[in-house]
């Protein structure tokens, strides 16, 4: 490969245009949004309404059509959490639709009795036995009703954890190219705020809306088994009604949608006046009165929703009933005159009134049911769209794992490309990376070092060249044992509400279980021995204030963990990415110090990035990077006599503490 140690031609710096006109005044006043217009148009489309109303705009037909593969994948679900509840609920569902039926022709049975000739004790003896079948029928249903109830609660907790499960050991494994993708978020968070609870809402719907249609079919089989013309007269009474109850289904998820977009923006002001973090500057603006304005302004427009859905579904319903009661009068017009006319006995006229009664209600949870099951069905889609995605996005796996430790790193003209991106991040950079060796990566923000870093932890595979370890392409071996074989350290670390032992044990993969011994070296050569000391329960108080007895941290001491998580992991490659940020410059000095002179080892490659120089002085190589490419390295005192990048940075930075205090003299003292 090519002599890591001879600089590169630097490429020319992208400059970006001058304006050539003055920047315009802004108006004296403008609204926080855009007046007139829709809240669905001012805010981009939330993640938890990408179906929010889809059934709505559905026909009845299609949805329909597409219920039977619901019910598939729904049950699917269901078999796979618990097979032996999943039937148990089917059985005991279809008993007790058939005790409502029994029951129905039962009924009929008391009619009989009851309108029989003889004098009126004699009918009610008579009507006793029917009677008691009658309540025996409704006591048994009640059982099954029980135990579907019991059966849907212990099934239903189940299909969410195992879903659940399903969900994030896959998310949490993708790689981090998919994180990175600017439609991770939404996708994620759909999948589990929305997918994983219709996941689980998806049975208990579909149960609902298969008791429905269970009832409506046991009555319309009654009916028709007592004549043959009370199915037709069954659906002209019940019909009208299912048609307004269709309507204000879909005016209501309508309706929903408008109010999730309102909803939104007043959540929006909401967080800005309780966020703690907004707190401070809220207060030092005073910019309370202008935040409260405009939720009242929003909350207005929520009442008007609300006031104008409740009107329209008035006068839906109105219109439903009226139509429903000519039509029900009608119907009930129909089963006089049969009965008048011998086609029906009486008993059997009143039968079918109870029968034609309890199938309006029927109908409308059989509309209701199906809306629900068809728009829960998308978020379930989508979250099962969103698992097989998931697993075309998983690191690689060949079998071959990395070794434990590496004496030498080679990169061979090494270029990439984020996925979004329009020009290479790094672009044919070659270096050498040897055990013992200490080495940094510098340049302006945007130069490549960081994502340099990331690909040789295995974070990210290069779009072309190689990255070998001891002579073998880390594409050839499993890329999570790669990543298990680099510690990490990084500029905003993660503020794991763990114990403080967890929050350094994390490293290596566990929470639990711990070296004592390593820990607390770790812990000293950061310094966070120190901030565990003043722990109320030191080792094991947790570091998060949404515990009982926690902690909050400062930036400092979080940096801290951060370099003992590294320590302690005890990687062949340990890499430091500004991991001093936010240390003062004492606590600085000390991390550097443990680091680059207290903990070096011959078996390990410690690969530094940072902004200030002086902290890198003692580094064995120094890597100037500049739009993707290196452009110089060496060490200090070479990359200093060379007079170039390196020079003129280190120069800038060294300025500003040389410079002398300007005087105070004539100060009016």
């Amino acid at each position: 490969m090519t002599d890591p140690l001879r600089p590169a031609a630097p490429s020319a710096r992208s400059v970006p245009h001058a304006r050539t006109e003055p920047l315009p005044l802004p108006p004296a006043s403008a609204p926080p949004s855009p007046e007139g217009a829709e809240l669905g148009d001012e805010l981009t489309d939330a993640y938890w309404a990408t179906w929010d109303g889809e059934a709505s705009r559905t026909s009845m037909w299609k949805i329909f059509a597409t219920l039977p593969a619901i019910v598939r994948r729904v049950l699917g679900m269901a078999w796979r959490a618990d097979a032996r509840a999943t039937w148990a609920v089917i059985v005991l569902q279809l008993g007790s639709a058939a005790m409502a039926a029994f029951g129905l022709l039962a009924s009929i049975g008391v009619l009989q009795a009851l309108f029989a000739q003889g004098a009126t004790p004699d009918r009610i003896r008579a009507a006793f036995p029917s009677l008691a079948l009658v309540a025996g029928l409704l006591m048994f249903r009640a059982v099954l009703d029980a135990g579907v109830a019991l059966y849907q609660a212990r099934l239903t907790p189940k299909i969410r954890r195992i879903v659940e499960m399903d969900f994030l050991r896959l998310a949490a494994h993708v790689r981090l190219e998919a994180v990175d993708d600017a439609n991770w978020a939404d996708d994620s968070n759909r999948a589990n705020d929305r997918g994983l609870y219709y996941a689980r809402q998806s049975i208990t719907q579909i149960m609902e809306l298969a008791s429905a249609l269970l009832g409506l079919i046991g009555a319309a089989s009654v009916l028709t088994l007592l004549h043959p013309l009370l199915l037709p007269l069954l659906l002209a009474s019940v019909i009208p009604q299912g048609l307004a109850s269709v309507r204000s289904a879909r005016m209501r998820f309508l309706s929903q949608v408008r109010y999730s977009t309102l909803q939104r923006r007043v959540r929006l002001f909401t967080w800005l006046l309780l966020d703690r973090d907004a707190a401070a500057e809220l207060r030092s603006s005073t910019a309370q009165p202008a935040l409260l304005g405009e939720h009242e302004r929003i909350a207005r427009r929520i009442e008007e929703e609300d006031t104008r859905l409740g009107r329209a579904e008035a006068r839906t319903a109105l219109f439903g009933r009226a139509v429903g009661g000519v039509a029900t009068g009608l119907t009930y017009a129909a089963l006089a005159w049969m009965t008048i006319v011998g086609w029906l006995p009486l008993a059997s006229g009143g039968g079918a009134v109870l029968a034609i009664r309890a199938s309006q209600g029927t109908l409308t949870r059989i509309v209701l049911a199906t809306h629900y099951v068809y728009e829960h069905a998308l978020w379930v889609s989508d979250l099962y769209s969103f698992l097989e995605k998931c697993r075309t996005l998983l690191p690689r796996r060949t079998g071959l794992a990395a070794p434990g430790q590496v004496k030498t790193i080679s990169i061979e003209n090494v270029a990439y490309t984020y996925p979004d991106g329009k020009k290479p991040a790094l672009n044919g950079v070659s270096l050498e990376l040897a055990a013992g060796s200490t080495v940094a990566f510098v340049g302006a923000n945007g130069s490549g070092k960081s994502t340099m870093s990331k690909l040789i932890a295995g974070l990210y595979e290069p779009t072309a060249g190689s990255i070998a370890w001891d002579g073998t392409d880390v594409l050839t071996m499993d890329a999570e044992s790669v990543q298990a074989q680099v510690a990490m350290v990084l500029q905003d670390p993660v503020e794991w509400p763990l114990s403080a032992l967890a929050n350094i044990t994390i490293s290596t993969g566990t929470i639990t279980q711990a070296d004592p011994e390593r820990a607390r070296e770790a812990a000293t050569a950061s310094g966070a021995d120190r901030v565990i000391a003043g722990l109320r329960q030191q080792w094991t108080t947790p570091l998060s204030k949404r515990f009982k007895d926690g902690e909050e941290l400062s930036g400092g001491d979080w940096a801290k963990f951060a370099v003992a998580r590294g320590l302690y992991k005890d990687a062949a490659v340990l890499l430091l990415d500004e991991p001093t940020a936010s240390m003062d410059p004492r606590a600085e000095h000390a991390a550097y110090t443990a680091v680059l002179r207290g903990r070096r080892r011959a078996d390990r490659i410690t690969i530094l990035i940072s902004h200030r120089l002086a902290s890198v002085i003692e580094c064995d190589r120094i890597f100037v990077f500049q739009d993707g490419q290196i452009i110089e390295n060496g060490d200090h005192t070479s990359l200093m006599a060379q007079r170039g990048e390196y020079y003129q940075m280190f120069t800038l930075q060294a300025a500003a503490y040389q410079a002398e205090a300007p005087s105070r003299n004539g100060d009016g003292g």
